[in-house]
């Protein structure tokens, strides 16, 4: 384990049978909340996102903008939040996609990514990849180019990473944290 995934890991707390019995729920307001590990999670997301050649960053609502925000500031990049819908004022483009149960659908303004974007997801889970999934097609068809995704946290046993290959078309899949 290298310096920087122990002391992420070391700021991650888990909180039994939240939001309901059963489920761990994995709380990053610690990490967010020391300076030293919010930095050290900021510039690595932003190396990712150099790596990429990123021209600018979508953060997921609502986690994906706490970190996708600093990383974008600190890259020199664009910002572009992915919020559900009804949130955004004005006109924009929507992708539903499925739950475990039911639907939800989110949406960006069109008019922030071009065909000359190449954009990276930022997200602080990856679990079950649905969400992500939306956003890499909400992108696609906005015209722009997907550059990746990138997450603090990858949950392993949900599947994401599977579900999210085929959408990602070989743009990388990047988990500082894999549990």
């Amino acid at each position: 384990m290298t310096d920087i995934e122990e002391l992420l890991l070391s700021r991650i707390r888990d909180v039994a049978d939240y939001p309901e019995p059963g489920v761990m729920f994995k709380d990053i307001t610690p990490l967010l909340a020391d300076p030293a590990a919010f930095t050290a999670l900021t510039d690595a997301l932003a190396d990712i996102a150099v790596s990429t050649g990123a021209s600018k960053i979508v953060g997921l609502e609502a986690r994906g903008f706490i970190l996708g925000a600093p990383v974008a500031v600190r890259s020199g990049l664009g910002f572009v939040p992915v919020r559900k819908a009804g949130k955004l004022p004005g006109a924009t483009l929507g992708q539903a996609y499925d739950l475990e149960y039911g639907s939800a659908e989110i949406e960006v303004h069109a008019e922030d990514l071009s065909s000359d974007d190449r954009v990276l997801v930022i997200d602080d889970v990856l679990a079950t990849g649905g969400t992500a999934e939306a956003s890499i097609q909400l992108i696609r068809r906005a015209g722009a180019e997907v550059a990746g995704l990138a997450v603090l946290m990858e949950l392993g046993f949900l599947g994401g990473r599977a579900r999210l290959e085929p959408a990602l078309a070989g743009a990388p899949l990047e988990a500082l944290l894999k549990v």
